[in-house]
């Protein structure tokens, strides 16, 4: 059975493919984006197998 670990990352929208294409080179899958706080933030959940 896959163990995950999860982050959430904020997402600003003028840097979001920077962000995402950073966490994805750490192997992290996008699973979901939120609204944030504020009308120009974002939340992404994200996850990848723990090893």
């Amino acid at each position: 059975m896959t163990k995950w670990e999860y982050v959430t990352v904020p997402l600003l929208t003028h840097a979001t493919k920077q962000i995402l294409d950073n966490w994805g080179d750490d192997g992290y899958e996008l699973v979901a984006v939120v609204p944030g706080p504020n009308a120009e933030q974002l939340v992404a959940y994200m996850k990848r197998p723990k090893e």
